[in-house]
């Protein structure tokens, strides 16, 4: 099975992305490896003259990383990929994603597959593939699977979806469309592909022994810098959709006084 595994990348995570070149070229054997980078201006060179590079500039309202995944998603295809892994840049994969993802894939090509992931702490930079084993630790909200077990995922849970780490068919993919390209910025590009799959009737299968370790950054709780962000794409997929994404970010900016309902939308506060 020609496997392969695409990142999309910018240079804010650059210490991220060569941590994970490192760790991937120690677990991955023969992969096709496509980087997208999503900047204003493409990447000085490529790492390796095995690595599929392409450049996906920001739209008006910033970072298109699922265009990114599609353009990267097509290139892997068009290099003869028969099952395409996703990787976030902030995550390591570990020793048995590949071959967990590979064997859930064998017996459910055409179901999406997600394993799970562990949020390292920040004084926990792993260097070595062989680190990992010793460090899963799932995140509690999203189920986690002995390895060797998958289990489809019941119509709820199609919410629980990241793009942190999932995998796909190429035909899959096809039946999917990929991630609508409504979406720039941060937020809700990830639910809008599962609401997508769920709607095509296709299945979202948890995967055990897939384990992905999202390495430390600082963060925002809410992501105040992602506000409108979350406005903008939020009311995006509530065209798409009827209902809005992110409820719990949602609440917590009303709470503060940040914004509030109007209809059946969200707005600033005084906007």
């Amino acid at each position: 099975m020609t496997t392969a595994v695409i990142t999309v990348a910018s240079r804010s995570r650059r210490e991220h992305l060569a941590r994970q070149r490192r760790v991937l070229a120690e677990v991955a054997d023969d992969i096709v490896r496509v980087e997208a980078w999503l900047d204003q201006t493409p990447p000085e060179g490529i790492p390796d003259a095995e690595t599929r590079t392409i450049h996906v500039p920001p739209g008006p309202h910033g970072l298109r990383v699922g265009e990114g995944r599609n353009r990267a998603a097509a290139a892997a295809i068009d290099a003869g990929a028969d099952l395409l892994i996703f990787l976030d840049v902030d995550c390591l994969p570990g020793p048995g994603l590949l071959p967990a993802y590979r064997a859930a894939a064998a017996a459910h090509p055409e179901a999406l597959l997600a394993g799970a992931v562990t949020y390292l702490a920040s004084v926990q930079r792993p260097e070595r593939a062989a680190d990992l084993p010793f460090l899963v630790r799932p995140h509690r909200a999203r189920p986690a699977l002995a390895p060797g077990t998958t289990r489809a995922a019941t119509p709820s849970e199609f919410d629980l979806f990241w793009s942190l780490s999932f995998a796909v068919t190429p035909g899959t993919w096809a039946r999917i469309g990929g991630f609508h390209p409504g979406y720039e910025g941060y937020g809700a590009e990830d639910t809008d592909l599962a609401w997508t799959a769920r709607a095509g009737g296709v299945e979202l299968r948890w995967v055990g022994g897939a384990d992905a370790f999202h390495q430390w950054h600082p963060v925002s709780s809410p992501p105040w810098q992602h506000l409108d962000d979350i406005l903008r794409n939020g009311a995006t997929f509530h065209r798409r959709w009827g209902s809005w994404p992110m409820g719990g970010w949602l609440d917590a900016f009303a709470a503060a006084g940040a914004i509030e309902q109007r209809g059946d939308g969200w707005v600033r506060t005084g906007a």
